[in-house]
């Protein structure tokens, strides 16, 4: 997955502005505390960092 995918997919399934909130300010355990940008930036792979979104947010399996 592309980065320019994952923010289609994100945006796709929660808004434009949901979206951008849950990327840049919820954070993820996941991630050891940090937000879906912040793991991006530290070098997560851009699918792993979009599966954890939609485990936290139960996104339908067939939307993953």
């Amino acid at each position: 997955m592309r980065l320019q995918e994952f923010w289609a997919r994100v945006r796709g399934e929660f808004g434009d502005v949901r979206g951008e909130a849950i990327a840049r300010d919820h954070v993820f355990s996941a991630f050891e505390g940090r937000t879906a940008v912040g793991a991006l930036d530290a070098g997560v792979p851009v699918r792993t960092v979009w599966l954890a979104i939609c485990e936290e947010f139960d996104v339908p399996a067939q939307v993953r």
